[in-house]
């Protein structure tokens, strides 16, 4: 059992973050300072549980396909550094603390939707098929089952929610008339471009990527805006990864994310109403066990535990 025990609220000196469900925010001027913590959310709640070392798997998946995105497709992103004794902060930083699981990043204007591609059907995309045959208003053909792969992926977006709300997923068509056609079309088009790069890398670690979120900002001045991908990439919270072995179509898959969280709060009794149980040693050992399992599996290297 992990011994480390799981960072749940991050500090810098003299500077008041936003504190999202995993992320806490610091504005240092130029640049934002992102800090992943342990915390760990489910059914729009965060957790009172924390998974150790969950923040250091978020940030080093995000760093690792950074880094393979700009080489490989040329795509831009906010990523300054993710070395601590690089970083500007102030006098006083437990930099030892930050370690790992934080990232100097470039400010930009986000974007205010969640670009979402799908390869496979599952999650909100499954639910809405058995509806209407349909998927943000992409028609697709009938008789699909559960965890089938899509003819060809597909880009649907989603309104970015506050938080405690769900993001709710949009046509395509409303986000066009919201941001207009060319930032529309080129936010689909990168969206797609790098779920088929980072599904067939995932493909030759042994897994298969079902669907994934990305966010993006704009920098530069009015113009001659251009595009950055922002937040995190292709990490366990924000994609759904199965393992190629054994997949079987027609039935849910097994996950490398918070699955076995989930799946923990649906058989208890809790209401999701009220504030969310503690959770069991058990589950936070094979939550932690599945989060690294990903990392280790989509880097081709060992992942070192903070203790």
């Amino acid at each position: 059992m992990p011994t480390a025990t799981p960072l749940l609220a991050s500090h810098v000196p003299g500077i008041e973050p936003f504190r999202g469900k995993v992320r806490d925010v610091y504005d240092l001027g130029e640049h934002l300072l992102l800090v992943a913590t342990d915390r760990i959310s489910a059914f729009d709640w965060v957790l009172p549980t924390g998974v150790p070392d969950k923040g250091r798997v978020l940030t080093g998946l995000s760093v690792f396909w950074f880094g393979l995105i700009a080489e490989h497709l040329g795509i831009e992103h906010h990523l300054v550094t993710d070395d601590v004794a690089a970083m500007p902060l102030p006098t006083g930083t437990d930099r030892a603390a930050l370690a790992g699981r934080s990232m100097l990043c470039l400010k930009g204007r986000v974007v205010p939707y969640e670009c979402v591609a799908r390869g496979y059907l599952a999650g909100s995309g499954w639910n809405e098929y058995q509806a209407s045959r349909s998927v943000c208003g992409e028609p697709l053909p009938t008789g699909l089952v559960a965890s089938q792969q899509l003819p060809q992926p597909i880009f649907t977006p989603a309104t970015k929610a506050e938080q405690g709300d769900h993001d709710e997923n949009v046509s395509y068509e409303r986000m066009r008339r919201d941001i207009g056609d060319a930032l529309a079309g080129e936010l689909r088009e990168q969206t797609l471009r790098l779920y088929g790069f980072a599904a067939d890398h995932a493909l030759k670690q042994g897994l298969l990527l079902a669907d994934t979120k990305f966010e993006f900002a704009q920098v530069g001045a009015a113009g001659s805006e251009r595009l950055i991908l922002i937040d995190e990439a292709l990490t366990p919270d924000s994609s759904r990864y199965w393992p190629a072995e054994g997949y079987q179509p027609g039935q849910a898959q097994p996950s490398f994310d918070k699955q076995y969280v989930r799946d923990w709060l649906l058989a208890s009794d809790w209401d999701r109403a009220s504030p969310p149980p503690a959770l069991p040693a058990e589950v936070v050992l094979r939550t932690r066990e599945k989060y690294i399992e990903a990392f280790e599996r989509l880097t081709g290297r060992g992942f070192t535990p903070a203790f």
